[in-house]
């Protein structure tokens, strides 16, 4: 055990806003998310997103009805300009079992990325790493931070640019069988992130990493596309959410 005058000083908990935590324990409800003994192992980057959804989750783990361990884990990619190692004092500062892992995902992108966007080369390999420390530490469930903001993004991406119907799942099995893998912000705005993040201080990086500023995408393109509609069509992202659900439920064990 370290020493007292070396342990990391404990931080003052902000507690998420009823608004986000009812939107959360909706979605968790409504897709099953979290069982009653599951270890659940969330994928932090350091953004407003993630953040604010440790805050969610530590505030479910200590209040709701169901009993669950919780747990973290960053991936820091080794990309210049952003740095999420300050999130080890801080996270142990909460109490919750950390893990960070250092991948020169960069390096390996130059080598090796073939007909990609280096987001999405980024994404799979930081999620295959998230899902090699949840097998490795005994976490059966990986909780990450997508929002409604991204599932209506993905969905008009696969519609404008794969010509199909799909976005991304509230609730799955990995294709191994032997993870699930959880969204609750699905029912919940950026802009609530956003806010929360800013209102009560969290150390969050408030936008992407640099390398998604330096080349952009069609990502960008379309949030920039909701955004201007909705000034005008003010329940724009209901709509979106009631047109996507069935798409993102799948059939799970129970």
């Amino acid at each position: 055990m370290l020493p007292a005058s070396v342990l990391p000083k404990p931080v003052t908990r902000p507690r998420p806003p009823r608004p986000l935590l009812r939107s959360v324990g909706s979605a968790i409800a409504d897709f099953s998310m979290i069982r009653p003994g599951d270890r659940v192992l969330l994928g932090l980057s350091g953004g407003k997103d993630s953040l604010s959804l440790l805050h969610v989750l530590l505030e479910l783990r200590d209040k709701a009805p169901v009993r669950f361990e919780l747990g973290a884990a960053t991936v820091d990619p080794c990309i210049e300009g952003f740095d999420p190692s300050y999130l080890k004092d801080y996270v142990a500062a909460l109490g919750v079992p950390y893990y960070y892992r250092r991948q020169d995902i960069v390096g390996r992108a130059l080598k090796t990325m073939r007909g990609d966007s280096f987001c999405a080369y980024c994404s799979r390999m930081r999620r295959g790493i998230l899902y090699a420390t949840a097998r490795e530490q005994g976490y059966n469930v990986l909780a990450l931070a997508h929002h409604l903001d991204d599932l209506a993004e993905s969905f008009l991406m696969s519609a404008f640019y794969g010509g199909s119907l799909r976005t991304m799942k509230a609730h799955y099995v990995n294709d191994a069988g032997d993870l699930r893998i959880i969204r609750p912000l699905v029912y919940a705005r950026e802009r609530q992130t956003r806010d929360f993040a800013i209102r009560s201080g969290l150390p969050a990086t408030m936008d992407n990493c640099p390398a998604c500023f330096s080349m952009p995408t069609q990502r960008m393109h379309v949030k920039a596309l909701l955004s201007e509609q909705e000034k005008t069509q003010k329940g724009l992202f209901q709509n979106l959410l009631t047109a996507i659900t069935p798409l993102m439920s799948e059939r799970l064990p129970k």
